[in-house]
């Protein structure tokens, strides 16, 4: 399989996940043209992979649909994706020829959002970012941080597929949480050479998330103990430190 980070609007990519004989599917298109590029270069549109109702990762499906009236879209349970689609929930598998992956409901930014797990690639949408996760826009904290454990628990060496590229930025937060974390300061250090060569941040393996990113890592004394000082007062249990932490993040300024 290839994998293929194709960049849209500001700082959103569209995953592009490629079989040795040019059949991709394309993951939160939120605008057609870097699809339609990349169908010009030789890809071969097998179907859409939606995560959740957001615009900017769903704007783009009319168009290619334009394109490709049979194509296929796969995505959540959820009447605010305006658009014809096979609708897919938590324990369900899109098997096409060439690609089999499985639906994990991961709500929390949204009330609806999926993630898609299959050959060592997990394409998470706005759920995990590396170094970050998130906003909470619909979710409850209890059910993000349950979220963000269920991805935690995928094989450590599994590739970590996000919806933009927000490293850089999580990075200073992350170190100002956990300062003196060996892996988190090489992590930012690479990233920032990726950055200044015009590379994608991601994707990320998942094991290096779990020993740098602070939302993955709640139950530890470090981010508990750097929470309880920031609010001033020790968290009751470990959705508090989360809650903690993701407000934390909301205000941040570096």
């Amino acid at each position: 399989m290839r994998l293929t980070a194709l960049p849209a609007f500001q700082d959103n990519y569209i995953w592009a996940l490629q079989t040795p004989d040019d059949r991709a599917v394309f993951v939160d298109p939120g605008e057609a043209g870097p699809v339609l590029e990349a169908a010009a270069q030789g890809m071969q549109p097998a179907a859409v992979l939606l995560t959740h109702h957001h615009d900017d990762h769903i704007g783009g499906v009319a168009e290619l649909r334009r394109q490709w009236p049979r194509l296929r879209v796969f995505g959540p349970v959820d009447e605010r994706i305006g658009l014809e689609h096979e609708q897919v929930a938590d324990g369900d598998r899109v098997q096409l020829t060439g690609f089999d992956l499985s639906v994990m409901a991961v709500p929390g930014h949204t009330r609806s959002h999926i993630a898609y797990f299959g050959h060592n690639h997990l394409f998470c949408g706005d759920m995990l970012f590396s170094l970050g996760c998130g906003r909470m826009f619909e979710g409850t904290p209890a059910q993000m941080l349950a979220s963000l454990k269920r991805l935690a628990a995928l094989p450590p060496q599994t590739w970590v597929c996000c919806g933009h590229e927000y490293t850089l930025a999580n990075a200073v937060f992350a170190r100002h949480v956990d300062p003196t974390n060996a892996a988190l300061q090489r992590r930012q250090q690479e990233a920032l050479d990726m950055r200044s060569r015009s590379r994608p941040t991601v994707p990320a393996v998942l094991a290096n998330e779990l020993q740098c990113n602070p939302f993955l890592r709640t139950g530890e004394a470090v981010i508990r103990d750097a929470v309880a000082a920031h609010l001033g007062q020790f968290p009751a249990d470990e959705v508090d430190v989360f809650a903690g932490l993701r407000r934390w993040k909301d205000g941040f300024r570096a």
